[in-house]
C-alpha cells in the first residue's frame, strides 16, 4: 500500500477513487499525563521513550486506515492528514487519527 500526503503521485495516474479511508487509535497512559505536566523539564533534549510511544500510535492508526483503504480494493492513500488531540480528564490520553483517500493507482 502507497501512502503518501500528495493529493498525487508523481508518473502516476489515478484509476479510480474509492472513497475516504480512517484510523485511528487512543493511548491511555500516564506517560503522556507525566509528559504533558513535566514538558517544561525537558530543555534541551528529546525524550526517547515518549518519541517511541508517539509513532507506535501514529503507525498504528496508518495501519488501520491501510487495513481499511485494503478491503476497498485500493492500493495507495493520498492526501493523508495525521492529527493528534489529548483527551480525557488531565489530558491522560493522546489520540492519533489519520485519514485519506482510498485510490487505485495505475
Amino acid at each position: 500500500m502507497l501512502l503518501t500526503t500528495t493529493p498525487n503521485i508523481e508518473g502516476r495516474k489515478v484509476a479510480v477513487y474509492k472513497g475516504l479511508v480512517t484510523g485511528e487509535t487512543i493511548i491511555g497512559a500516564n506517560i503522556f499525563k507525566d509528559f504533558f505536566a513535566g514538558i517544561r523539564d525537558i530543555v534541551g533534549g528529546r525524550s526517547g521513550s515518549y518519541e517511541r510511544v508517539l509513532n507506535e500510535a501514529k503507525n498504528t492508526a496508518l495501519k488501520e486506515m491501510s487495513e481499511r483503504a485494503q478491503k476497498l480494493g485500493a492500493n495507495a492513500i493520498i492526501g493523508i492528514d495525521l492529527d493528534y488531540e489529548t483527551l480525557g480528564q488531565g489530558n491522560g490520553m493522546l489520540m492519533v487519527t489519520a485519514s485519506g483517500t482510498a485510490v487505485v493507482i495505475e
